[in-house]
């Protein structure tokens, strides 16, 4: 029996991983061939979201003594993906610190226990907000060892900045302890099973688009925007975990949908509503929002591509997924 341990397991990466692996040993007629370890703190939740067959652990991953009650629980893992961290925006402005602390301290409990229980390959699930400012000016893509400044002065910068430092434990942890880990580092990602609680800009034009009422962008809408439907970076990340370099990180991103904010609107408008809704642009104090500031990074998928990942997904296919949903 193969065991895979998924952080996050209650948040829209970690849920739909989960799911796409169970539905995949089922399609293949093997349901007793593999095992799904998820450490929660809150069981009910995690039992109302998820379907039958994931074993849950209670566990407080902040927790430095986490590691050990896990592997009491779980017993030996083979595969380990780590999802959990902060996605609110607001969060970021609200409680900085917090999210700083929650992202380092929790991503090196999770390189602590692959590091004891000697699993055979770990992804750690980072961003494309590490690369901060890139002049992508003259159009080019860039690729993973490309990196730009992130302000420190700038209370936004907690979370770019600590995905940062959480990349460099992993390293550091491949390095000195042969951990093997690797690193995917998504673009925006979205399509089937959106979280309800889900408030990033493509779910604020989808929910605007089911109840016919405009788009309205609180930006310019000017930052170049990065994106993946969600079946394809399951693949991406899986094949990471497969076929990944230790030590290595990954872009995921489908590169044929990468465009302006405001170029997503009008699509959204278009394509998603048909044409009934328009899209309004009423800017507001960043402070307020908690939006990134704007960025015209456009990235690069070749790297992953080499492993034999190949994106499908359009943006016209990632709203007509959510579309379904609502």
């Amino acid at each position: 029996m193969t065991t895979y341990l998924i952080t996050g397991a209650t948040g829209y990466i970690g849920s739909s991983l989960i799911r796409f692996l169970l539905q995949e040993n089922q399609k293949a007629g093997r349901l007793e061939d593999i095992r799904i370890l998820a450490p929660v703190r809150n069981l009910q939740k995690a039992a109302g979201m998820l379907p039958e067959g994931v074993d849950f652990l209670r566990a407080n991953l902040c927790d430095r003594h986490c590691t050990e009650q896990m592997q009491r629980a779980g017993g030996e893992v083979d595969y380990l993906i780590h999802c959990a961290c902060v996605t609110k925006s607001a969060d970021m402005i609200s409680y900085p610190v917090e999210v700083m602390e929650s992202i380092v301290n929790v991503t090196q409990n999770i390189l602590e226990f692959a590091r004891r229980g000697r699993v055979k390959s770990m992804v750690y699930l980072s961003s494309m907000e590490v690369y901060g400012d890139i002049d992508c000016s003259d159009g080019h893509r860039v690729s993973e060892q490309e990196m730009g400044d992130v302000p420190i002065n700038c209370v936004r910068s907690c979370y770019p900045l600590a995905k940062r430092m959480a990349e460099h434990i992993c390293y550091s942890y491949f390095k000195e302890y042969g951990v093997p880990v690797k690193t995917a580092r998504l673009a925006q990602t979205f399509g089937e099973g959106i979280l309800p609680d889900d408030n990033r800009v493509f779910a604020q034009f989808a929910r605007s688009i089911e109840r016919g009422e405009d788009i309205v962008l609180y930006t310019q809408g000017n930052s170049m925007g990065n994106y993946c439907g969600i079946h394809d970076a399951i693949s991406g990340i899986l094949t990471i975990l497969t076929h990944g370099k230790n030590g290595e990180a990954y872009n995921v991103v489908n590169e044929a949908n990468t465009m302006r904010v405001r170029d997503m609107a009008h699509l959204a408008a278009s394509e998603a509503a048909h044409g009934g809704v328009k899209v309004r642009i009423e800017p507001k104090d960043a402070a307020l929002t908690g939006y990134a500031r704007d960025t015209g990074l456009r990235l690069s998928g070749q790297k992953l591509q080499k492993l034999g990942w190949n994106p499908t997904e359009n943006m016209v296919d990632m709203y007509d997924q959510i579309m379904k949903r609502l």
